[in-house]
């Protein structure tokens, strides 16, 4: 079963009073490219974060957030007087100096980070067992979500690729017929020019196979259809194929090109542009298989 690159997936947990609110969401990306935003206190955890999910996510750009709201009172922020007074003092000494307004001096003061005291949460491994949990059961949801989507892109293809699949039968009924149109044309227009009885007929049947030979496209034929075989065979078999359905639709491509090449008839070089539409739209929503 196909897979979504893109995905969203959030989970909940009540942890000592806190809401904690955890929230997965990924677009398409070629590698694995994993963001995390998590709370301060969690922040010597990243690594162990990081490897759980890439080996869970797989490929995508990823933003993992962790947040929480204190269910209770805040706790009162202590502020570094002493650090703030020499830092006004020594601003307010330096615009008088310089003679220049000293609006607006503890505000700046205020936003210097080290002149205010915040006491360290210790993170219980009892709590973050249960932090951990709520990012896996985001990932869990992500997952599901991801799945959901690629059942849709998977329908789709199907399809397309049957939908090139049918063009090729088409192809394939006219083949036998085109052989012997194009050797009626070739003899007609030369018995026209130059008169019966001065070809070489064998010389003319040499040139003739020569010919033919390099406008046959049964190997062509046999080729894309084994090609869209083993697309609908990758879909359905393997885990994560993107890159692979990747390959085999540029296989599918350069047959198609080829068919249209040596085609040498109105008809198939139509049912050729038809093949090649169905395919760009098989490429389009390839951007988005994981």
């Amino acid at each position: 079963m196909l897979k979504s690159m893109t995905g969203f997936g959030k989970a909940n947990a009540d942890i000592d009073g806190k809401l904690l609110t955890v929230e997965v969401r990924s677009v398409n990306s070629k590698q694995l490219d994993l963001n995390l935003r998590l709370p301060n206190c969690y922040k010597d955890k990243e690594n162990e974060i990081r490897t759980e999910a890439g080996k869970l996510v797989e490929r995508g750009k990823v933003d993992i957030s962790v947040a929480y709201e204190n269910g209770g009172l805040a706790k009162p922020i202590e502020i570094n007087r002493a650090l703030v007074k020499s830092y006004y003092n020594e601003l307010k000494s330096l615009a008088d100096e310089l003679n220049v307004p000293g609006e607006n001096l503890l505000d700046t003061v205020l936003k210097l980070q080290e002149v205010f005291k915040t006491e360290k949460q210790v993170v219980t491994e009892e709590e973050w067992a249960k932090v951990k949990q709520a990012v896996l059961q985001a990932i869990e949801a992500f997952n599901n979500f991801r799945l959901s989507e690629g059942k849709s892109l998977q329908e789709e293809l199907v399809a397309r690729v049957e939908l090139i699949l049918n063009l090729l039968t088409k192809v394939e009924g006219m083949e036998t017929g085109r052989m012997d149109n194009i050797r009626k044309r070739i003899s007609g227009n030369l018995q026209e020019f130059i008169g019966s009885g001065k070809i070489d007929h064998n010389r003319l049947e040499q040139e003739m196979i020569y010919y033919l030979e390099k406008i046959d496209i049964t190997e062509e034929k046999v080729r894309l259809r084994t090609h869209c075989l083993y697309f609908l065979e990758t879909m359905k078999n393997d885990n994560s194929p993107g890159r692979k359905l990747g390959f085999i639709a540029q296989e599918i491509g350069r047959e198609i090109n080829t068919i249209g090449s040596k085609a040498n008839d109105a008809i198939i070089q139509r049912h050729v542009v038809e093949m090649k539409d169905e395919l760009e739209k098989i490429r389009e929503q390839m951007l988005n298989v994981l």
